[in-house]
């Protein structure tokens, strides 16, 4: 009905829209290969965590054009009745393929080609390059989080902080994807089978007459699962209260599980934190921080000595405060069999259908990638090509992996990556190379698309 919400397909830009009209009455719908990439690294960054490719799927599956979109559309004033009538009969016919989430990636790497009729691959771009681009965007900055935590327990605090709920549920995913023990968004936490986890509020603490009884208050109703927020008044003395929480519980059969740092100066605090729980008889409780923290700050902690058990990573992880954009581009790579390419100063494309090879030394570490054409038949020692058919005909073709299988996947080819490229200041550059084939396409692309541009008669 015309009432009705409007759906999903609407979810692109208005010049898609127009150019899908602009196709559809010139007849001009060939099979076409768009390409995302990104065109450079942000600062920082020696790698980035391929993620979002189950969602863009999913839109792409999902395509339809509802009468409630297309009344939407009629009401702009804008489009032939004629192809408005044609819409709701578009599906997504095309192939996909792609890269496996939580694969490691580099600049230049086309992580998706997409195949299909152009106007179904142009239609698609602003959905499939939003789901990849944030869910990639925050998995790196994950990944580098995790890093600098050199084994520590890492959990996700930041869905408060993100910017909206679809974006804090997709943190929560990659972040667990890349290897955190857990978010504190329990609705993420349901739908994608993370482990909930979560300690208290200073409100909490506050709204008792003393801090001594919010604690004892709050382990008498998780005696097994406490963590003790001890900064709200004096931190130091709140450590005090907690341990004597933690002995009265110890006393019962129980245990406090941790003491939770959210302010001041984290190093001095975890020495005195640790002293104090020591000096009680309780070795077995961990000191957890949080608090404004992201990569650097870790290290920064690590490299001092702080006797720091695990963190809570909120605010700059959400945003990715340091890099809060990636520099992807969707591109046209082939049109009606014909390797295109733009030109563009500081923007140019690769032209034609791609693979990308991973190449290992004898122990298995990652030297390089190696970027050449889809159909190139290259030796085994080129490597292993990372893009593989995801979709055919508009269809899966397998089954959607778990999150357990991707993290699983990441944590296998971060172990192979070379430390050099994990700095998180000043990485070290990952070689991407070109086939000759491609360097041929490539120029023979360039050549011809300039002749035809200053041809008078030509298209």
């Amino acid at each position: 009905m015309a009432d009705s919400p409007p759906s999903r397909a609407l979810f692109a830009d208005l010049y898609e829209l127009t150019m899908a009209q602009a196709y559809w009455q010139h007849g001009h719908n060939a099979t076409a290969t768009f390409s995302l990439a990104f065109r450079n690294l942000p600062p920082d960054r020696g790698y980035a965590v391929f993620a979002g490719l189950e969602e863009a799927l999913d839109h792409l599956q999902a395509l339809r054009f509802t009468d409630a979109d297309v009344a939407y559309l009629r009401s702009l004033g804008l489009f032939d009745p004629a192809f408005l009538d044609w819409l709701p009969s578009l599906r997504f016919t095309g192939d996909v393929r792609a890269m496996g989430e939580g694969e490691l990636v580099f600049a230049e790497e086309p992580v998706v080609e997409v195949t299909a009729p152009v106007i179904e691959a142009q239609l698609v771009e602003t959905a499939v390059m939003n789901a990849i681009g944030l869910q990639t965007m925050l998995g790196t900055k994950a990944a580098r989080v995790l890093h600098a935590a050199q084994g520590r327990a890492v959990i996700e605090f930041a869905a408060r902080r993100t910017q909206g709920e679809e974006a804090a549920d997709r943190l929560a995913r990659v972040s667990y994807m890349v290897g955190f023990g857990g978010t504190s968004n329990v609705l993420a936490a349901a739908r994608y089978g993370i482990p909930p986890v979560g300690t208290m509020a200073h409100s909490f603490i506050s709204s008792f007459p003393t801090e001594a009884e919010a604690f004892d208050a709050y382990a008498d109703s998780f005696p097994d699962t406490s963590t003790l927020l001890v900064d709200t008044y004096d931190t130091v003395e709140g450590v005090r209260h907690a341990a004597d929480t933690g002995n009265r519980l110890r006393e019962a059969g129980h245990a406090l599980r941790a003491i939770r740092l959210d302010s001041g100066d984290l190093l001095a605090l975890s020495v005195a934190s640790r002293k104090i729980l020591d000096d009680a008889g309780l070795q077995d409780v961990r000191v957890f921080a949080s608090g404004g923290l992201d990569e650097t700050d870790i290290e920064t902690l690590l490299a001092a000595g702080a006797p720091i058990d695990g963190f809570g990573i909120g605010t700059k992880l959400g945003v990715s405060a340091d890099a809060p954009w990636m520099d992807w581009a969707y591109k046209l790579a082939e049109y009606d069999g014909v390797p295109v390419l733009k030109l563009s100063e500081g923007k140019a494309s690769l032209a034609g259908r791609k693979q990308v090879y991973r190449q290992t030394d004898r122990d298995g570490m990652y030297t390089g990638d190696l970027l050449a054409l889809a159909d190139e038949q290259l030796a085994e020692q080129d490597g292993a090509p990372l893009l593989t058919d995801v979709m055919r005909e508009g269809q899966r073709t397998g089954p959607v992996p778990s999150l357990v299988e991707l993290r699983e996947r990441f944590v296998a080819g971060f172990a192979r990556l070379p430390e050099r490229f994990k700095a998180l200041r000043e990485p070290g550059h990952y070689p991407v190379h070109h086939s000759w084939a491609l360097e041929e396409t490539q120029w023979r692309a360039t050549q011809e698309t300039l002749a035809r541009q200053h041809t008078p008669d030509g298209p």
